[in-house]
């Protein structure tokens, strides 16, 4: 594909017209060098006519359907046509300086597929949410996100590589995406980046972590906190995640997941009064052996 700008920044709104508002307020762009691409993924009332009427330099797009986090960032790409893309939650604050620090990291190796930015809590004391990632556990399936709800004394201010993306904010070269492929639609919600992640990876790429550049998060604002649409989809999600990137601990993984953590939750939202939230965690494991 012809490449018109150097870079695409996508975002996907679900119901969130006053996050991505604010966002498309704090993201000073020339509209020479680079396209703003706003996928309004099925919202209850038409936001992209809204965002378009307000926004005279944005590219909007509807999907009448909810197609999921993977589905409209998908649908975003289809679209772009930046040399870089940069997708990045409707729900966070960025500078264009900020964006331009995460492509000079890109363009520094051809072997970097992703490359995330520091990401602080937007609210409160704007503790550290992201600073990389651990590696997974190959039995649990579990890893740690490095920094995380730490006050940012600039203890992680290293570009560095990592684990794994964190899917609120990243960078990407689109002919790296037409080598891997796009992001996997079959999540719908979480671990889309974990799995997109993988995917660089066995094709060769580094997932890198660059703290010279931060994005600012409003955690949560789509699904909520501890909601029981969170605890169904990242119940699920670990468990097919397991199914497409654990091959020789994958039994192993899927006892451990169900016997012992899901039988934890369950107990414990349970003995807390969290009925929804016990059904949500039991739903994700019946869905997942269904399917």
């Amino acid at each position: 594909m012809h490449q018109e700008y150097r870079l695409s920044v996508i975002t996907v709104n679900y119901n969130g017209l006053h996050d991505t508002c604010a966002l498309l307020d704090h993201l000073a762009f020339d509209p020479n060098e680079t396209e703003v691409i706003v996928v309004d993924n099925g919202s209850a009332n038409n936001e992209a006519e809204t965002i378009a009427s307000r926004y005279a330099h944005v590219k909007c797009i509807r999907s009448e359907s909810n197609l999921g986090f993977a589905g409209g960032n998908n649908l975003g790409i289809m679209h772009a046509k930046g040399k870089y893309l940069f997708f990045v939650n409707n729900d966070t604050e960025v500078s264009m300086g900020d964006i331009d620090r995460l492509i000079k990291r890109i363009e520094t190796s051809e072997q970097i597929g992703i490359v995330c930015p520091k990401i602080r809590f937007f609210f409160g004391e704007r503790h550290i949410q992201y600073a990389g990632f651990t590696p997974m556990s190959r039995i649990t399936c579990r890893n740690r996100g490095i920094g995380y709800d730490e006050a940012d004394r600039g203890q992680y201010d290293t570009p560095c590589p990592t684990a794994f993306a964190h899917g609120a904010a990243m960078m990407v070269r689109k002919d790296t995406i037409d080598k891997v492929g796009l992001m996997p639609e079959c999540y719908f919600l979480y671990y889309e980046e974990m799995d997109w992640s993988m995917m660089m990876k066995r094709n060769g790429y580094q997932i890198w972590y660059e703290p010279t550049a931060t994005v600012f998060h409003k955690e949560s604002q789509s699904t909520g906190v501890n909601s029981p649409l969170k605890t169904y989809y990242l119940t699920r999600n670990r468990l097919l995640f397991i199914k497409r990137n654990s091959e020789h601990f994958r039994l192993m993984s899927y006892l451990y997941m169900i016997c012992i953590v899901g039988t934890r939750d369950v107990l414990k939202n349970v003995l807390c009064g969290r009925i929804k939230l016990a059904r949500a965690t039991i739903n994700g494991v019946i869905d997942f052996l269904n399917n």
